[in-house]
């Protein structure tokens, strides 16, 4: 890929992180195009789906199309094909025809009952523990000539940083999220143990240990029996407010 092309897809990405409303509609935007540039090179369709890592098995992320989708699925149901080996080994991996290809021939049928005759992994290391794979499907064999291969490589090269970006802004949402959550949690536990002292005279430590002996005889989390003493008293959700 050239570079006045990788400054152009790296532009329509950032378009997109800035219009995405989370990272899943991100990588959907990034699926579709990354299939749209390779498609464009090969002269037919190729169809993409994105395979995200994160301290955990490969799961599948997003792609161009429900299709895309399902056989990225299908991959990581049999647990190995090209685009795990691919995010295993941080190298590029195709099954150049799938009548031809030996490696994984459950797999390989499976393609074939979709009509897909050749496959592409393409690996974006992200950051230490979060890795990304483009899974391009093609429906005929040999479709990943090298310059189809140079520009899904090409491609995937441009839409590293821009893909870090996304899972760095969605790991900081979920921590604020996480946050925000303990903090509420917090609020009614301290707010029922308030009721509790005023209710029977005791102290903080009392409290806490009446509330944790309900919540152990009922079986249920301490947060969730906090919230259900406050909200009978007061009518209303436990809510945390940030200045």
């Amino acid at each position: 890929m050239s570079s006045s092309m990788e400054n152009e897809a790296v532009r329509e990405l950032q378009s997109i992180l800035v219009g995405a409303g989370n990272a899943v509609e991100f990588l959907s935007g990034l699926s579709g195009l990354a299939a749209a540039a390779v498609s464009e090179a090969a002269g037919d369709e190729i169809e993409c789906a994105v395979t995200l890592k994160m301290s955990r098995r490969p799961s599948t992320a997003a792609g161009s199309s429900a299709r895309a989708i399902k056989l990225d699925q299908m991959e990581q149901a049999l647990g190995d094909g090209p685009c795990i080996l691919a995010l295993r080994e941080m190298s590029p991996v195709m099954i150049d025809d799938i009548a031809r290809d030996p490696r994984w021939p459950s797999f390989n049928q499976k393609l074939a009952e979709a009509n897909v005759h050749s496959s592409l992994g393409v690996p974006l290391e992200i950051t230490g523990d979060a890795r990304a794979a483009l899974n391009f499907f093609a429906t005929k064999p040999g479709a990943f000539t090298a310059e189809v291969y140079g520009k899904a490589v090409g491609f995937a090269a441009a839409a590293r940083n821009t893909l870090h970006l996304s899972v760095r802004i969605n790991t900081v949402q979920n921590r604020a999220e996480d946050l925000e959550a303990a903090l509420e949690s917090r609020t009614a536990i301290n707010l029922a143990c308030g009721v509790i002292m005023g209710q029977n005279r005791c102290s903080q430590a009392e409290a806490m240990e009446i509330l944790t002996k309900v919540s152990s005889n009922r079986n249920r989390k301490l947060r969730d029996v906090a919230q259900e003493l406050v909200e009978q008293l007061s009518g209303s959700t436990v809510q945390t407010h940030f200045d």
